[in-house]
């Protein structure tokens, strides 16, 4: 089969499409003949030597496909050959064949196109796990999300705003501000010029942010925690701006509220498997129905991936970038 790998640590340039065996099929998996699959920033970490594949796992980039199963191991039930599914991944998307958990491989939303299905996987079950099974977000919520115009944040303030939840997005540019108003952000804010905190606590009357989910890391950490509200949580996905800060631990007393810091890559099986569940019960009947939609900036072949990976690091790009297999 085909695959992309990165021949060294490094830039976007270093990713070259090779021949590599078909992956072998274990007990309780399905093989996928991949259709497409999405950039994750998680990618560009593994290109880059910093975010190694947890044990196990393929070393092929690629967190999420779509595609057809071409085949399912022993054990495997309700997934037949030909099926048009989607799958959260450790690895291995970025390929034109990918063998995954059962537990892990979704079926398509009705409605929704076979490539396009290619950036669900990971936003919707990294954003349910994080805001609703983590952070636990009831309707009437004030939910902040940083960089509200990218994969994770345009399906966060859909899901959200459909819950009912009081939807705070910030971003860099009035372009994706307007695209952050447009998906159902009540509130948006240009981190070049507005301080979120101040924002957050003149909007909500001094109340702050019941849940915040953050992609930054130490560089926001102390605003963060400024702006939550009394029991709020502050969940942490990313580390773009830096893995090192001072927690004033006082600050985070005073509101009774938490810091959490989650992954969702090295989750065991199982867990990943309760997830997948519930985001195909909850998640999908709303993209289904429209409520909630995949913005996608650019689609671009699999030999073109490190385009895509220099696209994505320009931070020119909104919601998904896909690469069809």
């Amino acid at each position: 089969m085909k695959a992309v790998l990165p021949r060294e640590p490094g830039g976007p340039e270093v990713l070259e499409l090779t021949d590599v065996p078909d992956p072998d099929l274990a007990d309780g998996e399905v093989l996928i003949d991949v259709v497409a699959t999405a950039v994750n920033r998680a990618d560009l970490h593994q290109r880059q030597g910093h975010y190694p594949p947890p044990p196990g796992a393929s070393e092929i980039l690629g967190l999420e496909c779509s595609g057809r199963v071409a085949a399912v191991g022993t054990s495997v039930e309700g997934l037949e050959v030909g099926h048009e599914v989607c799958a959260l991944l450790a690895g291995g998307g970025y390929a034109t064949r990918v063998a995954v958990p059962a537990g892990q491989v979704m079926p398509k939303p009705a409605g929704v196109d076979l490539v396009t299905a290619a950036g669900l996987p990971e936003v919707a079950a990294t954003v349910w796990s994080n805001v609703l099974m983590v952070a636990g977000l009831r309707s009437g919520d004030t939910f902040l999300v940083h960089g509200g115009a990218g994969g994770i944040g345009t399906f966060a303030i859909q899901l959200t705003a459909a819950l009912g939840a009081r939807v705070f997005a910030t971003a860099g540019s009035a372009e994706k501000l307007a695209l952050c108003t447009e998906l159902g952000a009540e509130v948006t804010i240009n981190y070049r010029d507005q301080d979120f905190v101040e924002v957050v606590r003149e909007v909500t009357d001094g109340h702050g942010a019941d849940v915040i989910l953050d992609n930054m890391g130490a560089s926001y950490l102390a605003r963060n925690v400024e702006a939550l509200a009394v029991e709020g949580r502050l969940v942490v996905i990313g580390f773009q701006g830096g893995t090192k800060a001072e927690l004033d631990i006082r600050a985070l007393w005073r509101r009774r509220a938490a810091v959490i810091s989650t992954n969702l890559r090295g989750r065991p099986v199982a867990e990943k498997t309760t997830i997948c569940a519930a985001v195909a019960e909850h998640v999908w009947p709303l993209v289904v129905d429209g409520t909630i939609r995949t913005v996608v900036s650019r689609t671009l072949p699999l030999a073109e991936a490190a385009e895509a990976h220099r696209l994505m690091e320009s931070g020119e790009s909104t919601g998904k970038i896909l690469l069809v297999a």
